[in-house]
């Protein structure tokens, strides 16, 4: 997978490894973290990564082209903040809300629109064009919804831990990019 380094931007604060694979234009803002063999595809339109999400090893975000589909600068995948992208899932969502947990090896389809505190559990494949509304646990073998009971935590304590210690392990992009500046800092 060809790398596209132009148009990665990584705003200050932000860790992400050199050895994640980034394709397209992509905006990882203040506070992400991205592990080591993450992937992350901008092939239909940018990405723009909300603040303080954490996108974990092996793990797959992409905004894919549909067939006869092009490219378009307009056609962006915003992602909320505090969202955290847990091993090996796949997510493909048209929309992506905050503080929501996309579980281990879980597959979300180009169809499906997340809005703010859900969680889709591990190894559930969510492909049918579908809204989760706000608070949705999607769980089980027949990928059952229900309301969840209380509201999603906080991750600011594994933020903190990963950002102290990702450094001492891996090499990481250096920010390139500050919006108070409104130009870029290569």
């Amino acid at each position: 997978m060809p790398q596209d380094n132009s148009k990665v931007k990584v705003m200050p604060k932000a860790v992400v490894c050199e050895e994640s694979k980034l394709r397209g234009d992509i905006t990882f803002s203040s506070g992400c973290v991205v592990h080591p063999s993450a992937t992350v595809i901008a092939e239909a339109g940018p990405i723009i990564i909300g603040e303080n999400c954490i996108v974990e090893e092996y793990a797959t975000i992409a905004h894919r082209l549909a067939p006869g589909e092009e490219y378009d600068d307009n056609n962006i995948l915003s992602i909320g903040t505090q969202n955290v992208f847990e091993v090996g899932c796949n997510v493909e969502a048209a929309r992506i809300g905050d503080k929501n947990v996309f579980e281990s090896k879980c597959f979300v389809g180009k169809g499906v629109s997340v809005s703010n505190g859900c969680v889709v559990g591990a190894g559930i494949k969510m492909i049918a064009r579908q809204h989760l509304p706000e608070n949705t646990v999607v769980y089980g073998e027949q990928a059952l919804q229900r309301e969840a009971i209380d509201k999603q935590g906080s991750q600011t304590l594994q933020i903190d831990f990963l950002r102290k210690v990702l450094p001492n392990y891996h090499h990481l992009r250096k920010p390139n990019y500050d919006p108070k500046k409104a130009r870029s800092v290569v």
